[in-house]
């Protein structure tokens, strides 16, 4: 179980006793993460985006967690993305944060596993627009993400 939320991690939401979702992480986070009770980061954001943190793999391992890398493409979201993102999250029943840079891509993400495992629509949407809707995002991607989280893509 993760002890503690941190306050200062971008867009940072519990989902459950096990989950937590966020934006982007910044050098120390892995640590504090780890000292919260963490055991497994999971990242869908691009390595070369401006605001990744710098040597992920090395500060995770560092921390002592394990570390799951799926680069999504913001622009071009795939089925083989969420089917890699979904056995990593069940690969182990330990804590786990996922993140990217915005808590967008895996705020979409998580619809789509809640849905899949029989949560409610409406509880889904509420708990994925607490981030974001693509539905109601001028972002020039947002339209590609709609379609994403309904399995159009």
């Amino acid at each position: 179980m993760i002890e503690s939320d941190p306050d200062d991690i971008r867009n940072f939401l519990r989902l459950s006793g096990r989950i937590t979702t966020s934006g982007r992480l910044q050098p120390g986070d892995p640590a504090r993460l780890a000292a919260a009770g963490v055991r497994h980061v999971i990242n869908l954001a691009m390595p070369d985006h401006p605001e990744a943190l710098p040597n992920a793999a090395a500060e995770m391992a560092e921390a002592g967690l394990r570390y799951t890398h799926i680069p999504v493409p913001f622009d071009a979201p795939e089925e083989a993305h969420y089917h890699r993102f979904a056995a990593a999250l069940e690969a182990d029943e330990g804590p786990v944060h996922v993140h990217c840079i915005m808590n967008w891509r895996v705020s979409a993400f998580f619809y789509r596993w809640n849905r899949q495992r029989g949560m409610d629509e409406s509880a889904a949407r509420r708990q994925m627009e607490t981030i974001w809707s693509p539905e109601e995002n001028d972002h020039p991607d947002a339209p590609r993400w709609a379609a994403f989280v309904r399995g159009e893509t």
